[in-house]
């Protein structure tokens, strides 16, 4: 059995410390989620997410269970879908989450998208601090949420999140929204961190990668571990999702930090959070 990958530990509030190196399995496919997991453990990651939103969550929990590794040894993120977000129906979602990861505690558990304009994302906050508070999510977090979003949550009930995933990729740097998290105690962690795919063919990216000798996917992993993000890169092909986590033998220089900050343009390749409403 592998041995796990040196990632560096970040604790959110409440003590409960995640690995700052993830793997991530956004659009990896109920065949695939189980090879592709079992091979990210078998490469030594031990911080696997995944998300209702996917539809691989059985096979998911069905890698990590077959993976041998102690319950203790794999912290599993996953996330409330979005016609979830009325209180009884995240608590039952969030129960079936439980089954098919075979597990009695989720160590993270988000709000996938806030919605705010059709939910009342207020309540369904309140719902999420109830399954941190019975002890079935270690943590318990939101993802895609802006500023006012994080405001009200937090305002109306008194709880911040642990950590907000978001888009953040070179192209897409978020520097005013992560700088508003460290002033709330909240930890940011990069969906997308690879810009799904795009970046890796940045002339910028792929000359510093071939001028230290290591590849594109890399150079931008190591953007976010040296931003202080936690990071969770994708892949279904096992010497990719083994490349991606041999990022801690070295570092970017200024440099080389410099030239790839200079990229930021604002451009998503995914949703912004203010448009993914119920229909």
């Amino acid at each position: 059995m592998a041995r796990a990958v040196p990632s560096p530990l970040i604790a959110m509030s409440g003590e409960v410390l995640i690995p700052q190196l993830g793997f991530g399995t956004y659009k990896v496919t109920t065949s695939d989620a189980y090879p592709s997991v079992r091979a990210a453990l078998d490469a030594g990651y031990r911080h696997i997410d995944t998300a209702q939103m996917y539809g691989n969550e059985a096979a998911v929990g069905k890698a990590i269970a077959d993976s041998g590794l102690a319950r203790d040894e794999v912290f599993i993120t996953s996330k409330l879908n979005n016609p979830y977000h009325e209180p009884a129906a995240a608590r039952e979602a969030f129960a079936r989450t439980l089954d098919d990861l075979q597990v009695e505690v989720v160590d993270l558990f988000l709000i996938h998208w806030p919605m705010a304009k059709t939910t009342d994302y207020v309540a369904t906050w309140r719902t999420m601090t109830e399954f941190q508070a019975d002890g079935r999510a270690r943590a318990v977090g939101v993802s895609n949420f802006q500023p006012d979003h994080l405001r009200t949550i937090i305002d109306a009930t008194g709880n911040r999140p642990a950590l907000n995933q978001i888009e953040i990729h070179p192209y897409l740097a978020q520097r005013d929204l992560v700088d508003f998290h460290s002033e709330l105690g909240i930890v940011t962690a990069s969906w997308s961190p690879l810009g799904r795919g795009a970046l890796l063919n940045d002339p910028v990216i792929t000359q510093i990668a071939t001028q230290i000798g290591r590849t594109p996917a890399q150079v931008i992993i190591r953007w976010h571990l040296q931003r202080g993000l936690v990071v969770i890169p994708k892949s279904v092909h096992p010497d990719r999702i083994a490349a991606n986590a041999d990022v801690f033998d070295f570092e970017l220089n200024a440099e080389e930090i410099a030239r790839i900050d200079a990229l930021d343009r604002g451009q998503r390749f995914g949703s912004h959070p203010d448009k993914v409403e119920l229909a």
